[in-house]
């Protein structure tokens, strides 16, 4: 687990930070969605998209409770720097961007689970990030599972749009 030394800086800057990686991970997953043809990984995506959004509105929730009056500037670069998914070029392998989503989702569980011991005088905002840990736990074995599939077929050059269609 990679210590983030998160005690350094200001909680304010901290909430921004996770605000802005919900932000971005919400985008790739809308992005990558619209890419796929296969309808249940791009359901998956939708979802994930979702559910970062969802973490991205309690975050602001959280950040409006705690510092009251003061307005969320989600930054260009924040202070804390999470591992970034870059899907420039559509050539690249989808199988590629989910590994990289998934080192996101991981840096995000640690992130979390760190944040939440700055809220110690906070049991309902620590529990929260604490799920919100648990949370992105679950987006990265989601990934793990979809680009299992995908590399299986990559490395045979082929595209079957109903893969993931049980018996």
């Amino acid at each position: 687990m990679k210590d983030w030394k998160l005690k350094k800086y200001a909680l304010a800057d901290l909430l921004a930070a996770a605000v802005k990686s919900e932000i971005d991970s919400r985008d790739l997953y809308v992005r990558v969605a619209g890419r796929v043809k296969n309808a249940f990984l791009k359901e998956r995506l939708e979802f994930l998209a979702q559910e970062e959004e969802k973490h991205r509105k309690a975050l602001e929730g959280m950040f409006g409770q705690r510092f009251p009056g003061q307005a969320l500037a989600v930054p260009a670069q924040p202070v804390v720097p999470l591992p970034e998914i870059a899907f420039g070029d559509e050539a690249v392998p989808l199988s590629a961007v989910l590994a990289q989503a998934m080192k996101a989702e991981q840096a995000a569980h640690d992130f979390y689970l760190q944040l939440a011991e700055l809220f110690a005088d906070d049991a309902a905002k620590k529990n929260l990030l604490l799920y919100f840990s648990m949370m992105e736990m679950g987006h990265y074995k989601l990934l793990d599972v979809e680009k299992s599939a995908l590399e299986r077929l990559e490395e045979y050059g082929e595209e079957q749009e109903m893969i993931h269609v049980g018996p």
